[in-house]
C-alpha cells in the first residue's frame, strides 16, 4: 500500500515550512513514489561516509532535508528523538541530511539538541537535487527495499510521523 503525499502544518492558510532551496545549477528531478530511492553518498557530522540506501539494506528510512534557517526544524528534529529512539530497533532510521550549510554551522544547531540519529552533510544542495528538493523541510519515507513511499512536506507532528514510519515498519 502506498502512503500518500502528506502536506503538514497548515497555520492561517499557508503551509509551515521554511521556504525554497537555492536554485540548483541542474534542475531537481522530483522523485516519486514507487522509485528506487535517488542513492547517494555523504559525509555525516560526526565525520563517517555513508553510502545511502546501501548502508541501510533492509531499513525503513526517514530522509529528511533541513537547514538552519527554518524555524521549525529545530523543534522538530528535537522532538523525533524520543520516536527514533522507540523504532530504531524495529528497523527505522533517520537521516537528517542539511542543505547547502558549512559543518560549523550545523554542529552549533544540532549539538544542543543531542539527537542521536544521523546528520549528514549536503554543503552543494547535490543530495537535495537528487530527490527534487524544492522547500525545506521534506522528509522522503522509505521502505525495506528501498522504494519511496511517501513524502512529508512541511512540518510534522511526532504522532503523524510514528503513524507513517510505524506502517512502513509493519510490513514485511
Amino acid at each position: 500500500m502506498a502512503i500518500p503525499e502528506t502536506v503538514l502544518g497548515f497555520s492561517g492558510g499557508g503551509v509551515n515550512g521554511c521556504g525554497g532551496v537555492a536554485p540548483a545549477r541542474r534542475p531537481a528531478v522530483p522523485t516519486e513514489n514507487g522509485q528506487p530511492a535517488p542513492a547517494f553518498q555523504a559525509e555525516t557530522l560526526a565525520g563517517a561516509r555513508l553510502d545511502v540506501p546501501a548502508d541501510y539494506a533492509g531499513k525503513v528510512l526517514a530522509v529528511r532535508f533541513w537547514a538552519d534557517w527554518c524555524p521549525y526544524c529545530r523543534q522538530e528534529m528535537a522532538e523525533l528523538q524520543p520516536l527514533y529512539g522507540r523504532l530504531r530497533g524495529r528497523g527505522l532510521e533517520i537521516l537528517a541530511v542539511n542543505v547547502a550549510q558549512d559543518r560549523d554551522t550545523v554542529s552549533r544547531f544540532v549539538t544542543p539538541l543531542g539527537i542521536g540519529y544521523p546528520v549528514l552533510l549536503d554543503p552543494e544542495g547535490v543530495v537535495a537535487r537528487g530527490y527534487g528538493v524544492k522547500a525545506l523541510p521534506v522528509t522522503w519515507l522509505v521502505d525495506r527495499r528501498g522504494v519511496v513511499r511517501g513524502k512529508i512536506v512541511g512540518e510534522a507532528t511526532p504522532e503523524v510521523f510514528a503513524a507513517k514510519v510505524t506502517e512502513l515498519l509493519d510490513e514485511r
